[in-house]
């Protein structure tokens, strides 16, 4: 079993997006800022063998896990995998979830919408079959994310990650009655964002996790710039300062949430 880390965990970026150069210093960054762990989420299943390689840039200060899926703007680009399929790809020591898959209704035409939640029920069989979390893209798709969430939870239970929270309180609350957990980027720092930090407030604390979705996304006071894993520092001080909380306890809680949610990093 590997060391567990007390560090800030980065619970969901996009390392591919960097070079081999650059990583060795944004992972240093990320160190110095109390970041002891993130992981690199895949876009597009084909690419898997390039998320996994990029967990040798794993240290023991700063580890680096990856999940494998297809993202909800990429179901067209190649044919839809079976569940055995998913599985059969995830099933690594360094792969500690599947995704990130959903729906997206912001791009795109109705069109593709039935081809969208194929794709997001054949992931989340593979999550059910492997035990490890469904990483969930929304954008624009509330109503059918839960849902699909509700009708497959009663086939037979998966674990659950609503990334990037930027929904509705119900999508919230229905992730969580559903035992799912839900992670909070930079988008929660902007100014006019009031409404997604009441949901982070108001959630249980036992829920709740935080990310950058780098390279996208950088929270104030970095916003507008590139995104990294050590700018989570800043999401997480936004939302213990909203939950009354200091950012020791909010670190200590949103890292023991990560374990207990990707039970393959611990």
């Amino acid at each position: 079993m590997n060391e567990i880390m007390t560090g800030l965990i980065d619970s969901h970026c996009h390392l591919d997006h960097f070079t081999d150069d650059e990583l060795p210093t944004l992972l240093a960054a990320a160190k110095e800022a109390g970041v002891s762990g993130m992981v690199t989420i895949g876009t597009r299943l084909a690419r898997a063998e390039e998320q996994k390689a990029l967990t040798r840039f794993s240290s023991s200060d700063v580890r680096v896990w990856c999940t494998v899926g297809t993202h909800p703007d990429h179901v067209e680009e190649d044919p839809l995998p079976s569940v055995q399929a998913i599985v059969d790809i995830a099933n690594a020591p360094e792969v500690i979830g599947i995704g990130e898959s959903g729906l997206d209704y912001f791009h795109g035409d109705e069109r593709v919408r039935p081809l969208q939640q194929d794709s997001f029920r054949r992931h989340i069989g593979a999550a059910r079959d492997l035990n490890v979390p469904i990483i969930i893209h929304a954008r624009q798709a509330d109503e059918d994310i839960a849902q699909i969430l509700r009708e497959e939870t009663a086939i037979g239970s998966f674990p659950i990650l609503l990334h990037c929270f930027a929904s509705s309180a119900a999508l919230a609350e229905c992730v969580v009655e559903l035992g799912g957990y839900v992670s909070f980027s930079g988008i929660s720092t902007f100014p006019k964002c009031g409404e997604f930090r009441d949901v982070a407030r108001n959630l249980p604390g036992d829920r709740i996790l935080v990310e950058t979705d780098s390279p996208y996304l950088a929270p104030v006071p970095r916003r507008g710039k590139r995104n990294e894993p050590a700018y989570v520092a800043y999401t997480a001080a936004c939302i213990a300062q909203e939950r009354g909380q200091t950012p020791d306890d909010f670190t200590r809680m949103t890292t023991d949430n990560f374990y207990r949610l990707f039970r393959k990093a611990a």
